[in-house]
């Protein structure tokens, strides 16, 4: 494990072997990051944080608390995956909200999703086995597995291969032209 030496990581977050931590990440108490991650420059990772083995995390990436990441999944540069079901700084009555005025809303990353450059995750989602969400979308609900969203608000437009590649459509089948692989979407 390497962990730079401008990194702020808390003694109570696990890091797990073979990840490394770069330049200005910041990692909060209860987080648990997998085998082989890669966290990129000036990275927030909120308490409770958790990563599975093999994420890479590009810079200025913002993960709150309700997250959850499984194995093998990219999020892009300076994207952000948010958690306040009904973001307000005050009270009803004008108080500064405290850790009870707030409801998390969580965020699931299925294995081997990618969250491209500055989208935006709210919560209550979860993103599919292998779905793709395009640069600059933002996502409100949830992505099937191989889903390809963009836009904002985030809409399917088709579905990718394991390989990150669009698939085009074949009758009820969805094939990659580039290994020639099928998906077949539940319905």
């Amino acid at each position: 494990m390497t962990i730079h030496s401008t990194a702020d990581v808390s003694p109570k977050a696990k890091i797990g072997e073979g990840s490394r931590i770069w330049h200005y990440v910041q990692i909060r108490e209860g987080v648990a990051i997998g085998q082989n991650c890669i966290v990129g420059k000036n990275v927030y990772i909120d308490f409770d944080v958790k990563l599975g083995n093999n994420v890479k995390i590009q810079n200025n990436a913002l993960l709150y608390h309700g997250l959850t990441v499984e194995d093998g999944v990219f999020i892009g540069p300076a994207a952000c995956m948010t958690n306040d079901v009904f973001p307000r700084a005050i009270t009803p009555d004008g108080q500064l909200k405290g850790n009870d005025d707030w409801e998390v809303g969580p965020i699931l990353l299925k294995y081997g999703s990618s969250i491209g450059a500055g989208a935006i995750i709210l919560p209550n989602v979860t993103v599919g086995r292998f779905a793709l969400v395009a640069a600059g979308a933002v996502v409100t609900k949830s992505v099937p597995d191989h889903g390809l969203v963009v836009g904002t608000p985030a809409r399917q437009v088709g579905y990718v291969c394991k390989c990150g590649r669009k698939l085009e459509q074949k009758g009820d089948e969805w094939t990659c032209l580039h290994d020639g692989w099928s998906y077949r979407p539940e319905n």
